[in-house]
């Protein structure tokens, strides 16, 4: 993904006041916790951060996990995180094969993009389907994951900002999550992606489908966004080549969960690289206030 570089300000804690959890190693022996990790802040779009995350001196031999919230919502709270799940975002990211690898070394460090988009990133679980603000400082909070020979790492602290609106007379875009979330809203309720017409339900089916892997459903993703953004009344000058040449790769492929379509990573990158930039706001109209 092609991020816009803008200054972002982070800080670092480790909890200790949130002791990590116990358990017996193989060695029959209590488990030492792992070290804490590093959140920077990297980058940022309208509607992405990109954080750095860097392992501590025993690393992240079974991945890690990263959470986060508006920091207005936390401030509110009094800056204590909430116990109900269900009230803010998270991730988890772990080693898979063909995938960045999330299990780090000591003192290694790997560039994570949050966004919406996560649900078509390989390696990582997430259920959070709210996409972030632009121009909002975001709370974030990481832990390293147990293994069978360590506890899980204390937290650690960061607060990052998405990069400022766009918008005017050009219109503006939304990212896939708050078309995905508002179905209400939507311009058309038919779209095309390649040769074939799909409605609403079936296009609501594959926005929440990961991509799991298959280029063909994160193209999907975001040619369906581009395309209700330029229905919206978003500018399409700066995508419409990128919209014409997605629309020709996926041809009559058939998009899952719908049919059983499948296109490489490799193959999809570019476009979906370029038009997810532009759904984001990094190129086009800019991101939708």
């Amino acid at each position: 993904m092609l991020l816009a570089l803008v200054a972002c300000s982070g800080i670092y804690a480790a909890d200790h006041s949130n002791p990590a959890q116990g358990g017996i190693n193989n060695n029959g022996r209590i488990k030492p916790p792992l070290a804490p990790l590093t959140v920077l802040c990297f980058s940022s779009t309208p509607g992405s951060i990109t954080l750095t995350i860097r392992a501590g001196a025993t690393g992240t031999p079974a991945g890690f996990s990263v959470q986060w919230m508006k920091a207005a919502d936390l401030a509110a709270l009094g800056g204590r995180w909430p116990s109900d799940g269900n009230s803010f975002c998270g991730a988890a990211f772990s080693g898979v094969p063909q995938c960045i690898n999330y299990n780090l070394t000591p003192d290694a460090e790997v560039q994570i993009a949050i966004s919406d988009a996560l649900i078509d990133a390989c390696g990582t679980s997430n259920e959070c389907n709210t996409p972030l603000d632009c121009n909002t400082v975001y709370a974030f909070r990481a832990f390293a994951h147990a293994n069978n020979q360590f506890q899980r790492s204390p937290f650690s602290y960061g607060q990052c900002s998405t990069a400022p609106c766009g918008g005017g007379a050009g219109g503006c875009t939304d990212t896939q999550g708050y078309w995905k979330n508002s179905p209400n809203t939507w311009p058309v309720q038919n779209i095309m992606l390649g040769t074939l017409n799909y409605p609403q339900a079936q296009l609501l089916q594959i926005l929440n489908r990961p991509a799991a892997g298959n280029g063909l459903v994160a193209l999907a993703h975001q040619l369906a966004t581009a395309k209700l953004n330029i229905a919206n009344g978003a500018n399409p000058s700066a995508i419409q080549s990128a919209v014409t040449s997605a629309g020709a790769l996926i041809g009559t492929l058939v998009v899952p969960p719908i049919g059983n379509g499948f296109l490489s990573s490799g193959t999809t990158s570019t476009l979906t690289n370029a038009l997810e930039n532009y759904n984001m706001g990094v190129t086009g109209p800019g991101h939708c206030q």
